[in-house]
């Protein structure tokens, strides 16, 4: 837990003197990358976070939307992924707490929860197969206990990511505008520490999360709990309701030391504070460790000296603790007394605004050769391997994981986990549609391609709701940002985001950065996850069931761009290729049309093309219908291409629609119109999954057998090994 030598240096010149032992740490764990964001924060400025409906205030730790009708929508994503690596239970259980109380510091209520899951390759790796089950068990239990439901997210397995678990935590609030904490605070104002009690737990979590994880450093991880965090939320908001909270923000990294800095910096303000007054776990805390343990389940409030009494009311009938640990000055300064003594007495805006750095980038050597392609053995059976990719871990249904997650409660989901994206209902009659995606495959072989794809592919999946895109979360998990060729692709990512924010206008609302995600093997993929909220004025989509008869057209055209495809890496064990690329024109207006579509209320269903392909968006249609279909590969749109090309290539831009055979005319009138690429490529009846190229049968499976193994691999994996 140390600064680097000309960071020393530097924080000795900005003070005049030498550092206390306590004020060390107090920086270190600000300036920590995980904290400060220093390698990242001076390229994050490229990405637009301003929009109509983006609400900006001081000091906010999430993303605030207008939704109309005076409501707001609130959104965050956090990243768990080294403490997860260690302890999966409880990393992934923290992660979920962390992000629950950055929505609730806005003054909204958090409404649903999403994860996003990395791990190692479970078909051959049991450490892999241990971390998945218990992060799983984790986001459960800590959701399902606080009554949140988890209402979607996406599991992908690389053997990249070797003994680590990347465990990403999405959140959503919802309020009401006119109850949004608008943080000020004034001088003598009270500054008080509620919730659970501060314990050695945690200590140097940041600096933990921004080194290599070389050793398993236990003491690093936080103990989560629960039923302290439901309460709360119900004391906050209650306190909210009130008017008895004047400013707020959640203790996560760096523990007291960032929240006071950072919030006295935001607000112009100093706060003297002294650690005695801190309710801990523990008799015989040093103030160094005070200041920077991680311990969960606490939020810092400023309020005034005559609301005081009304808030330590609502604590004890809540039964959460509460402590006025300090006061607010008017001097700029962060002054760490214990007792009479001073420890620490820093100026607000030295400790919370670590240096930005300046890191080289150059493009890695390998992407020289990575678009050549290698010849692979002719398939000499379609349906083989298509079973055998409805088996694979990455394509193989999810049912597993949701389902130890609670995602009814709360009454208001309407579509739940397993389709294109979740859905909410809003207590203005609006919806919320909500989804986040990943592809490191892709984003390894090309970086800004790679994060333009998972960028796509997250407004494919809330436009298949019928909802618009109105904002986006980035997750942006590399490796060690030091090595300029890991930089580039850092860079890369950002760059193919910020063009598509620009042209799509989604604004950013939130995000976070994760560096140093290393194994003993290496650096991890690129791997930016990205969530997508979506709004829906009146009547989402809600899938129907297909019967016999009913028509498939698709969207969009197939190209031949493999690369980072789950048939190349998984059938045929080849790491390259042309990553697939993203049309800007052509995407938005196939989005546009399937959502003036949608809105004529005549499909059945909407689903896009991602992981599989073609091939493996129709089987899915197929199984959770359980009912056939008979495929004209001739009819796909797009370039000539080889069968397994047509099968299996993973282009953006594709939706396939389903509908009753009456509606045909009507929907093929629209689609000439907007001028898209469009095809009636098949029917659905039987019980048969069926592509034909001209007369000659290429895939011939039978529902029931496809789907039991596509329900089963994942979960026999992981309960039999």
């Amino acid at each position: 837990m140390s600064l680097e030598s000309q960071e020393l240096a530097e924080l000795k010149s900005k003070i005049g003197r030498d550092p206390t032992f306590t004020e060390l740490q107090i920086v270190a764990a600000e300036w920590s990358e995980h904290c400060s964001y220093k390698s990242s924060k001076k390229h994050l400025k490229m990405l637009p976070m301003k929009g109509p409906l983006v609400i900006h205030e001081t000091g906010y730790d999430s993303g605030v939307l207008d939704v109309g009708d005076g409501y707001v929508v609130t959104a965050h994503i956090e990243s768990h992924n080294h403490p997860s690596a260690v302890e999966p239970y409880g990393g992934a259980a923290t992660g979920v707490g962390g992000v629950i109380r950055d929505i609730l510091s806005t003054g909204t209520r958090p409404i649903a929860i999403f994860n996003g899951l990395r791990f190692g390759d479970i078909e051959k790796d049991q450490q892999a197969r241990w971390l998945f089950k218990n992060a799983v068990t984790g986001i459960a239990d800590y959701g399902n206990c606080l009554g949140i439901p988890t209402i979607g997210g996406e599991v992908e397995f690389d053997e990249c990511y070797q003994n680590y678990a990347l465990v990403d935590v999405a959140a959503i609030g919802f309020g009401k505008k006119e109850n949004l904490i608008k943080n000020h605070a004034k001088k003598d104002d009270l500054v008080i520490l509620l919730g659970g009690s501060t314990g050695r737990d945690g200590i140097g979590g940041s600096q933990f999360a921004s080194d290599s994880l070389e050793s398993e450093d236990r003491s690093a991880v936080q103990i989560p709990d629960p039923f302290i965090e439901k309460l709360i939320i119900e004391a906050i908001l209650e306190a909210r309701n009130e008017k008895l909270i004047h400013a707020m923000k959640d203790l996560g990294g760096g523990g007291l030391s960032c929240a006071i800095s950072e919030t006295a910096d935001a607000l112009e303000i100093g706060i003297e504070m002294d650690v005695e007054k801190v309710h801990t776990r523990e008799s015989d805390m040093r103030p160094d460790e005070i200041m920077v343990s991680e311990s969960q389940e606490r939020m810092l409030i400023i309020t005034s000296k005559a609301k005081l009494k009304k808030l330590q009311e609502i604590c004890k009938k809540f039964r959460i603790a509460c402590s006025v640990i300090g006061h607010v000055t008017s001097d700029n300064q962060m002054h760490v007394k214990k007792g009479k003594k001073t420890f620490a007495n820093l100026p607000t805006n030295v400790v919370a605004n670590a240096t930005l750095l300046d890191l080289p980038s150059k493009k890695p050597l390998y992407l020289e050769t990575i678009e050549e392609e290698k010849k692979f053995k002719a398939i000499s059976n379609y349906s083989k391997t298509m079973m055998k990719l409805l088996a694979s871990p990455n394509i193989a249904s999810k049912i597993w994981v949701y389902r130890q997650y609670d995602h009814e409660v709360g009454i208001r989901t309407v579509i739940k986990p397993g389709g294109d994206a979740s859905v909410l209902r809003l207590d203005n009659g609006k919806f919320l549609s909500a989804k986040i995606d990943g592809n490191p495959k892709q984003c390894y072989i090309n970086p800004r391609e790679g994060a333009i794809g998972c960028f796509e592919e997250a407004c494919r999946n809330v436009v298949c709701t019928g909802a618009k895109p109105i904002g986006m979360l980035d997750h942006l998990q590399f490796g060690n940002p030091k090595d300029p060729e890991i930089f580039w692709t850092f860079l890369e990512s950002l760059k193919g985001l910020t063009d598509f924010v620009k042209y799509f206008n989604i604004p950013c609302v939130g995000g976070k950065v994760s560096l140093y995600n290393e194994t003993p093997a290496g650096s991890i993929k690129p791997t930016p996850v990205i969530g997508v909220l979506g709004l829906i004025d009146k009547n989402p989509l809600i899938p129907q069931k297909i019967t016999d008869g009913d028509c498939l057209v698709i969207i969009g055209n197939t190209k031949n761009e493999m690369g980072g495809s789950e048939y190349f890496e998984y059938i045929n064990k080849f790491i390259g290729g042309k990553c697939p690329s993203v049309n800007f024109t052509e995407s938005k207006k196939n989005m546009k049309t399937v959502l003036e579509i949608i809105k004529n209320q005549f499909l059945k269903s909407a689903h896009d093309c991602s992981k599989g392909g073609l091939a493996v968006a129709v089987s899915e249609l197929c199984m959770t219908n359980q009912i056939g279909c008979k495929i004209s590969l001739e009819k796909v749109p797009g370039e000539k291409l080889d069968v397994d090309r047509i099968l299996f290539s993973e282009s953006h831009s594709r939706y396939l629609l389903v509908l009753e055979k009456k509606n045909l005319k009507k929907l093929e009138d629209m689609l000439k119109k907007s001028k898209v690429s469009f095809k009636l490529i098949g029917q659905f009846r039987g019980d048969k999954i069926q592509f034909n190229k001209g007369t000659k049968s290429i895939v011939d499976l039978r529902v029931d057998k496809a789907q039991k193994t596509w329900l089963n691999s994942l979960k026999d994996l992981i309960l039999h090994g």
